[in-house]
């Protein structure tokens, strides 16, 4: 018997692995990217007011690839490093994007939430590929 089995009361958190985390920020993705097609009124409660619908249009169009293929890679399990890049690279530019326009009071402060999960999508996805 190993002396961290469960059978000696220990109990284990499984850390989700690469893959899990790519499921994670690919439907995260989906779901914001398509929020905007879904209903204007919902995502502009949570966001505050748009001027350039076109944009915010053409942004969630992008996220929503985005979001596809990181749940391709997820359940295919391709943790190749272009897979990785996509994922760190778009939650590094949002998240950079989220705090610089929130700083220049151009966007609501409620995309510091998302900057958060961006970074903390960052952090899985750097600490589970060293593995």
């Amino acid at each position: 018997m190993r002396p961290n089995s469960p059978s000696h009361g220990k109990t284990y958190r499984r850390e989700p692995c690469v893959g899990q985390v790519l499921a994670l920020q690919g439907g995260y993705y989906v779901f914001t990217g398509v929020l905007p097609f879904v209903s204007r009124r919902a995502f502009e409660a949570l966001t505050g007011p748009k001027r350039e619908w076109w944009l915010v249009e053409t942004v969630g169009a992008l996220v929503t690839v985005i979001g596809a293929v990181l749940l391709s890679g997820a359940r295919r399990s391709n943790r190749s490093p272009e897979v990785l890049a996509v994922a760190c690279g778009s939650a590094a530019a949002l998240a950079a994007i989220d705090i610089v326009y929130v700083v220049k009071r151009r966007i609501a402060p409620t995309y510091l939430v998302d900057a958060a999960v961006e970074i903390g999508l960052i952090v899985a996805l750097v600490q589970r590929a060293r593995h």
